[in-house]
């Protein structure tokens, strides 16, 4: 409160008071407070509004506010008879603040959550404890700062029926931290809703983005940066939040994991002035990390680059980034922003997802008029991102010109180097694992098979699940070879088995290879990679 409001009260107070017909002290002014715990406990302290100023053998002060009973007047009275007894009229603030001496704030300490105790039942009680005694932005800022910890990729608020679950995505799986009442996930819900520009009423699912600093109770402070997905379900509003991490130096495509040859067609590809380099895969595969990366590696004095993004994920100094809705009666807002970026000149530009004709349309005609265009779009492989792009453009004779690089990517959980344990694999693996090395292109190093040692997740005490962080499998898909034989001479529609034929032929490594190059490499395990792959 600021000193001019409590000036204010105080003056309320003391006309109060006047016409009352009762003293008034200005607590204010009492530099030290001193406290009388043996005339009064502290419920009767808290039912009564009363408080003891000063107190001797022969004497009491009491205070009390607007709203002590005169029951409770008389009964002290009677209680204290053989002393002269004096209430006098204090303000609300003055009545709070000598209760916080008398019954001091309990001191909130925030447990750090460890991977090795996610899941746990006492955690879970533990955890939901603090959360239900602390303001809802401290919840907030809590959960984003653990699941930072953590390496998290989302948090999960969840309606069950009596509570709110709260899980963590860790490596892509969940798991589970706290419950919260009702009654607290409603106040928590309004002030994530009031953050991200949601409503809680919507019956639609809804986007929205928290960009924040939040001081928590014990005096840290927090970056919250997170994508904000609503869904009404019959028990309640259901919120996924996707963590953003805003160290710039993150996003370097040193971090991507990427091999010898994927990182020299990558430099290849985006260090020319034009062409379209799409990164396709489903939603929480790292396309805009990937992304991102190879812009931060493009981000030079003498490059402009602008992004169009619905929402804006990463803020980079250098880039120009636009914050596009995507929303009802504006679906046309990419391809509007892109056709009027173009006229500002951009060497590069980003666009965050193709998900439209004329999107399509005008990507594929900047990256054919002296632009490097970047983007996302949602497929199931290379191959099938080139047949749901023409189906999206039609026939397009310029479409094979315009293409440079269209790489998908998967994330599979990576074992700990720590942990992870050595075990031969039976015949029937074996026999998997050699039908697909088998298909490997021409060039590529193919393990041997009579040494062959696969690797599974071990544990610790650290790490009882003994998977330490993600690593992505990819295929990358370059227009050149047979692949653009075929699409500039076919005289029939081509299938997406038709590409990626072809697509190998010409040197193309596929998902499912390079998954199981790296089971082979004892990076991750067999069972990952073909659950992810689908096989």
């Amino acid at each position: 409160m600021s000193q001019d409001a409590r000036q204010d009260e105080e003056i309320a107070t003391f006309r109060r008071s006047r016409i009352l017909g009762l003293p008034y002290i200005n607590t204010s002014q009492i530099a030290n407070k001193t406290l009388y715990k043996e005339v009064l406990s502290l419920k009767e302290l808290y039912d009564f509004k009363v408080i003891p100023i000063v107190y001797d053998q022969h004497h009491i002060s009491f205070g009390i506010v607007n709203t002590t009973s005169q029951q409770s007047i008389n009964s002290f009275r009677q209680r204290f008879e053989d002393q002269q007894i004096i209430f006098s009229l204090i303000s609300d603030t003055g009545y709070r603040e000598y209760m916080k001496l008398y019954d001091p704030p309990k001191a909130v300490v925030y447990e750090d959550i460890s991977l090795n105790r996610a899941g746990n039942q006492d955690l879970q009680k533990s955890v939901s404890a603090t959360l239900e005694q602390v303001r809802a932005d401290d919840v907030l800022a809590y959960l984003v700062q653990q699941a930072h910890q953590l390496n998290s990729s989302d948090i999960h608020l969840e309606n069950q029926k009596e509570f709110i679950r709260i899980r963590f995505r860790i490596d892509g799986v969940l798991h589970p931290i706290a419950q919260l009442s009702r009654d607290k996930y409603r106040v928590l819900i309004a002030a994530i809703a009031s953050a991200g520009n949601v409503s809680t009423s919507s019956d639609d699912a809804q986007q929205g983005h928290i960009a924040t600093t939040a001081k928590m109770a014990d005096g840290k402070t927090v970056d919250v940066n997170v994508r904000l997905e609503t869904v009404p379900t019959i028990n309640g509003m259901d919120v996924v939040m996707r963590l953003f991490n805003m160290n710039q130096s993150m996003y370097t495509l040193d971090r991507l994991g990427l091999s010898v040859t994927e990182r020299k067609t990558i430099d290849e590809i985006i260090s020319r002035p034009s062409g379209l380099v799409l990164v396709v895969g489903p939603t929480g595969s790292g396309k805009t990390t990937t992304l991102y990366s190879m812009l931060n590696t493009l981000n030079t004095e003498e490059r402009k680059i602008i992004t169009i993004e619905d929402p804006v994920e990463y803020q980079f100094a250098g880039i120009t980034q636009i914050s596009v809705t995507t929303q009802t009666n504006t679906q046309n807002n990419f391809a509007d922003k892109l056709r009027a970026v173009l006229r500002l000149d951009p060497d590069i530009v980003m666009i965050g997802e193709i998900r439209d004709n004329d999107t399509a349309k005008t990507a594929l005609q900047a990256s054919l008029t002296g632009h490097l265009v970047l983007s996302t779009f949602h497929a199931s492989s290379a191959a099938a991102a080139l047949t749901r792009m023409m189906d999206v453009i039609g026939a397009n004779p310029l479409f094979v010109s315009a293409i440079r690089l269209v790489m998908a990517q998967r994330l599979v959980r990576r074992l700990d180097d720590k942990t992870k344990q050595p075990y031969d694999p039976d015949e029937a693996t074996k026999a998997k694992i050699k039908a697909i090395i088998d298909t490997f292109p021409e060039g590529i190093e193919r393990p041997d098979l009579s040494v062959l040692k696969l690797y599974k997740a071990g544990k610790s005490n650290e790490n009882p699940y003994g998977f330490a962080g993600q690593i992505a499998i990819r295929e990358q898909f370059r227009m050149t070879g047979e692949i653009r034989q075929i699409m500039e001479h076919s005289d029939h529609v081509l299938s997406s088995q038709d590409i990626e034929a072809a697509a190998v032929k010409s040197g193309m490594m596929t998902m499912i290879q390079d998954g199981v190059l790296k089971v082979c490499q004892g990076l991750t395990t067999v069972e990952e990679v073909f659950k992810v792959v689908g096989l």
